[in-house]
């Protein structure tokens, strides 16, 4: 989660459990997006795309689909808009299909990614058309609305880490605040903002491309829409890759709940060890003892002292958290823009324009009101969580104390969803019965996308190969790795999948 995906997959804008036979109420559309199945009315599948120019993206066109609120009662309630986007493959006389992509989060936006892809990946983008989407709920398709802007700021406006009574009890009112205003602002749209309405979506989307069959590459929470719709739709999958994945076989609050040791681990076992091997550069201490205890004395200061930016920004407890968290997803993109930022804070005054601009943007805003909308529905709506508050306040204290980074925010998100209505969304387990062999990529110090959760999505997946990256970001493919972009490549254009399971060696750290 980044907490929830990472910066890498929102340029953009970076957890499964009934069992086929339940999930399968809606027959699969065929090839031909006007082929009618006797359940889903026709002017869903007969539906025309009309393609566009997408702003800002001359290599992509655009348009806008038309989707049932509920895939399993499609004649109930109005109909939803999903805006959806389409660059097509470089060489026609080589195209092989359709590749489709998703975005991370949940709540990151997918619709002009395919542009960076097929620049990142010309030879995939010669071979497929690469096409992708904004979820449902997300702006430019039909939105979830939940809070304002005002109310998303104070939601994460106390220093997280306070467990007197008095900031317990202000995070789990303004959590329930936040689940019962994503219901009674949204139109009745918030029930129906899940992975299983979006991987239907998609089918449609398939079927109006045309398409019998599409391969996916999806990174991070997209790793689940790519899981379940290869479970709902085994026979329409040609390839699957599956970066960084997000535990699906188990429940988001299995996953989550594992988030707080991971982001702790690639702090003090990868950032703090580079920046003290940097201390000639950053100043921050010779061991990684001495840079962390310099880290939490700077962030105890800024409990009664946050630091002006300038420009209307602060740096308080929690943004030092949020910054120095989203820095660690990428080495060699992050360390040393934190490394940076933490020096400049340290020597405001002198810092030089370039140290005061590169603070401002690791630790400037985080997330946005759109974004907590999809992720709390989508993780609320998925599978069942603990209603238990009293439960979750004992909880999320042995977080702070042990795993503070993440662990001490975990209270705001955990009390959000027990405090969310009984969805009625299917579980949806993910087995890989019916499926090509699977390409999974993960790193074992990932932040964000814990290896035991990786690991145990490969178990569930069955038949599947993974590649273990002996690092720690997130994000595998187009990440400097030759390695594992030779092996996604090999699979993307030949289907030729590993033996068995391996390894690539991490990239380099930059700085």
């Amino acid at each position: 989660m980044r907490v929830f995906g990472g910066r890498r997959w929102q340029r953009a804008s970076v957890a499964g459990l009934v069992t086929v036979a339940t999930a399968a109420l809606l027959p699969a559309a065929t090839g031909s997006a006007a082929a009618g199945d006797g359940h889903v009315p026709a002017r869903y599948t007969e539906q025309r795309l009309g393609w566009h120019a997408c702003d800002g993206k001359p290599s992509l066109e655009c348009a806008t689909m038309t989707v049932p609120r509920d895939w399993h009662h499609p004649a109930d309630g109005p109909d939803l808009a999903v805006s959806v986007s389409r660059h097509r493959a470089a060489d026609p006389a080589a195209r092989r299909g359709v590749l489709m992509m998703a975005a991370g989060g949940p709540g990151g936006q997918g619709l002009t990614r395919p542009a960076d892809f097929a620049e990142r990946s010309p030879a995939v983008a010669a071979a497929y058309d690469i096409v992708s989407f904004n979820q449902r709920g997300l702006p430019l398709s039909t939105p979830l609305t939940c809070q304002t802007r005002a109310e998303f700021d104070a939601f994460f406006g106390d220093d997280s880490r306070d467990r007197s009574p008095a900031a317990v009890r202000g995070a789990v009112r303004r959590s329930r605040q936040l689940a019962r205003a994503c219901q009674e602002r949204s139109g009745g749209l918030a029930p129906y903002i899940t992975t299983d309405q979006t991987v239907r979506d998609m089918d449609l989307f398939r079927a109006l491309l045309g398409a019998r069959r599409i391969a996916y590459y999806g990174p991070s929470y997209a790793t689940v829409i790519g899981a379940y719709y290869a479970t709902e739709f085994p026979h329409r999958v040609d390839r699957l890759v599956l970066d960084s994945p997000v535990g699906f076989a188990g429940t988001w609050q299995s996953f989550e709940e594992g988030q707080p040791l991971s982001f702790q681990r690639r702090f003090e076992q990868d950032f703090l060890p580079w920046l003290a091997a940097r201390d000639a550069t950053y100043h921050y201490g010779r061991t990684a003892a001495e840079a962390k205890a310099k880290w939490e004395a700077r962030r105890l200061s800024l409990r009664d002292h946050p630091a002006d930016l300038g420009s209307g920004q602060r740096v308080t407890p929690n943004r030092l958290d949020f910054g120095t968290s989203q820095a660690l997803y990428n080495a060699a993109r992050g360390f040393a823009p934190l490394a940076t930022a933490l020096a400049a804070l340290d020597h405001w005054d002198t810092a030089t324009p370039a140290e005061r601009g590169t603070a401002r943007k690791v630790f400037g805003d985080y997330l946005s009101p759109e974004f907590l909308a999809e992720f709390s529905a989508v993780t609320c709506n998925d599978t069942p969580w603990d209603h238990d508050m009293d439960a979750w306040v004992r909880r999320t204290a042995a977080y702070t104390t042990k795993y503070p980074l993440v662990g001490a925010r975990a209270l705001a998100l955990a009390a959000t969803c027990a405090a969310w209505p009984a969805s009625r969304a299917p579980r949806v387990h993910v087995t890989g019965r019916g499926l090509p062999t699977t390409l999974m990529l993960a790193s074992r110090h990932d932040p964000a996308a814990h290896y035991e959760g990786a690991l145990a999505a490969h178990r569930a997946l069955r038949g599947s190969r993974l590649v273990t990256v002996d690092g720690g970001d997130h994000g595998q493919y187009g990440n400097g790795s030759g390695c594992v972009d030779a092996s996604v490549d090999r699979y993307l254009l030949a289907g030729a999948a590993p033996e068995r399971d391996t390894a690539c060696p991490a990239p380099a750290a930059a700085g």
